[in-house]
């Protein structure tokens, strides 16, 4: 862990003079009020800390820092994750964030920014699980259930690679929010929840062993945040997301966030 973080200090070191010009050529918005929508549902990326109550996250560092960077002001509000693509494609907000998947058939409605992470979906269960190892085993157990949120990555992952395509399949439950389908898994309401690697990282530390990462990398997914179709800030964003990548801050907020933060403490 120590060698990790020395090199990751280095990196940031090295990259600070470069990153100096590409700052100083990033837009500038002139103070303008961006709205910024949520689910505040996916830790570590954003959600709300149980200890004060406030809005906190990865993706809340990493934007706050672009607003600074571009010279504009953010209002936060918050909706659920099926009614949020709509809403960014329809302008009742500018910026869409949480931890959304770049896909074709979602550029239809909405434009994307340049990635900024990437991560893989992997299988989160209870931590005393023995039935099922992988996904293989899981879809042998006749009574094995996941639990899923229409419409999501993990929801077409579980229909189609795990299970036999029928996006009826009984064997899947339905939640409005991600952070429902883990408390289900804990519950044993469900077995099995599908996760990108950040929030699953997130929920297994927060765990205290009650839950577990098994199995294999089930694929890999770009994230992006969402703009209505030709928002003049997808630009502007994107020199910012470049200019994080270049100097340096997004390796630290990884650090701050999958590797120093513990969740619930």
């Amino acid at each position: 862990m120590l060698a990790r973080r020395t090199v990751l200090a280095g990196f940031v070191a090295l990259a600070l003079a470069p990153a100096l010009s590409i700052a100083a050529e990033l837009p500038d918005l002139k103070g303008r009020t961006v709205v910024i929508v949520t689910e505040n549902a996916y830790p570590p990326l954003q959600f709300v800390d149980p200890k004060n109550g406030q809005a906190i996250g990865w993706e809340y560092d990493a934007m706050n820092e672009i607003a600074k960077r571009l010279n504009f002001k953010v209002e936060y509000q918050n909706t659920s994750w099926d009614a949020m693509i709509q809403a960014v494609s329809d302008g009742q907000y500018d910026i869409g964030m949480t931890g959304i998947t770049i896909k074709d058939d979602r550029k239809e409605k909405v434009d994307f920014s340049d990635p900024y992470m990437r991560s893989q979906q992997l299988m989160l269960v209870r931590g005393d699980e023995k039935r099922f190892t992988d996904a293989k085993s899981f879809a042998a157990l006749d009574n094995g259930l996941i639990g899923a949120q229409p419409g999501t990555s993990p929801f077409y992952t579980a229909v189609y690679e795990i299970l036999d395509g029928n996006e009826q399949n009984p064997r899947i439950k339905l939640f409005e929010t991600f952070g429902a389908t883990v408390q289900a898994l804990k519950a044993g309401d469900v077995d099995l929840v599908l996760t990108d690697s950040t929030a699953g990282e997130g929920y297994v530390k927060a765990s205290g062993g009650s839950l577990k990462i098994i199995g294999e990398p089930l694929g890999t997914e770009d994230f992006g945040f969402i703009f209505n179709k030709g928002s003049d800030l997808v630009a502007p964003v994107n020199a910012a997301i470049a200019a994080l990548k270049a100097d340096g801050t997004l390796d630290m907020l990884n650090r701050k966030w999958f590797l120093d933060y513990k969740m619930g403490e």
